[in-house]
């Protein structure tokens, strides 16, 4: 492991007291130590002490390597704390850890929840929509806020979204002799007097209207659009040939209402939406808020390929409007091997390049044509949808 110039020491509410003899050995050592003011007064560091600039950034850490270099966080600090975004830029010799219990473990410890039936977000500096994924019937959450005040406003959200009477545990200074916590409802009056470390539990009651089923082929209503929506049946037909996988990238080209790109982050893996016209990004900035896909999905105004160059290669991409040869090109030479791509196209002129490409690439072609029962004067007949071709390959 070398000889680590920098310390990462997770701390609790009861300071110097609470660390361990090494963690204690490692601080006493240290000609800087880097934390939040709290943090600072509660180990007493005094001149070595040094607070993290505003807005964060841990750059000036990394200037001061080759010294001897302390850094305090709260509890773990692998989870959702400093430890990983300083680990990115420097190699394992370089550093070393003591962790504490993380604040949620000791949340889930004082509430008697098992920890691993729980959502555990930090959002410190992310919006509450973040939450939408974990907020269903009969599931619970951990969330860290930034300060005090964020407290009511999570509270005043969780009104809106018509959990009036979720039930809300507001954690403070946990682990130490300050430590309280108090139950209150969404819809009370706020709390007072609160610390300004501060967790909240929630759990919410009766029926969440952002819950959803799990499977893709959500309805078309459950989005923002104009009408240029990769229908239900056709999206779910879609994502089964995409194959979502956990923590996997899709490219979305001609992203229109975002709709394939939020079921694929929905499955768990992240997205870039790719969309040319104005309107339409703000229509799929609407359904990343409200699905709060925010830390998953990125959209990109501009056109294909142009706007696709320099990004992160991608595991499966799905093209829903604008197919050109120069386009799919572009992608084939971008996708490594094993990825997937899957094409929709409604034209003529479509359906041929895709005929092409499959008589070049293999894969598989797919004709769909769907008809929905609709009135026909006084009895109902088969109103036919235009059919897609759909083409997808594995390279």
């Amino acid at each position: 492991m070398g000889d680590p110039w920098l310390s990462i020491i997770g701390l609790d509410e009861n300071g110097l007291a609470g660390l361990t003899d090494a963690s204690r050995d490692a601080l006493a050592a240290a000609e800087f130590i880097f934390g939040g003011p709290r943090h600072l007064a509660l180990i007493g560091a005094a001149d070595r002490g040094k607070a993290w600039p505003v807005p964060f950034d841990v750059g000036a850490v990394l200037a001061l390597k080759g010294s001897n270099v302390a850094v305090l966080a709260s509890g773990d600090p692998f989870w959702h704390g400093v430890g990983g975004s300083l680990a990115k830029h420097l190699n394992p010799s370089e550093w070393r850890c003591f962790s504490a219990p993380s604040t949620f473990s000791l949340a889930a410890a004082r509430l008697g929840w098992r920890i691993e039936d729980v959502a555990c977000l930090g959002l410190h500096a992310a919006p509450f929509s973040r939450l939408l994924p974990h907020l269903s019937a009969g599931r619970r959450a951990i969330c860290l806020l930034r300060d005090a005040g964020a407290v009511g406003a999570l509270a005043d959200w969780l009104v809106q979204l018509g959990q009036s009477e979720a039930r809300l545990w507001v954690l403070e200074a946990l682990g130490g002799p300050a430590e309280r916590v108090r139950q209150t409802r969404a819809d009370s009056p706020k709390l007072r007097d609160l610390s300004a470390l501060v967790a909240v539990a929630i759990e919410p009651v009766g029926a969440v209207i952002t819950d959803l089923p799990a499977t893709s082929g959500l309805p078309d209503a459950s989005f923002a659009h104009d009408g240029q929506i990769t229908k239900s049946p056709i999206r779910a037909m879609t994502l089964a040939a995409l194959a979502p996988r956990p923590g996997e990238l899709l490219w979305d080209i001609g992203a229109g209402s975002g709709s394939v790109s939020v079921e694929w982050c929905r499955a768990g893996g992240r997205a870039i939406a790719v969309e040319a016209r104005s309107d339409r990004v703000a229509n799929i900035r609407t359904n990343v808020d409200s699905f709060g896909l925010g830390g998953q999905m990125q959209v990109v105004e501009g056109a294909a390929p142009a706007v696709l160059i320099g990004r992160a290669p991608p595991d499966a991409v799905f093209v829903g409007g604008g197919a050109s040869d120069a386009l799919l090109r572009h992608i084939w030479d971008a996708l490594p091997d094993g990825g997937r791509m899957v094409c929709n196209g409604v034209t003529l002129e479509t359906e041929s390049l895709l005929a092409q490409w499959h008589g070049a690439k293999g894969g598989a072609l797919l004709r769909i044509d769907l008809a929905q029962a609709a009135p026909m004067g006084r009895m109902r007949g088969w109103a036919a949808s235009r059919p897609v071709v759909q083409w997808s390959v594995v390279k």
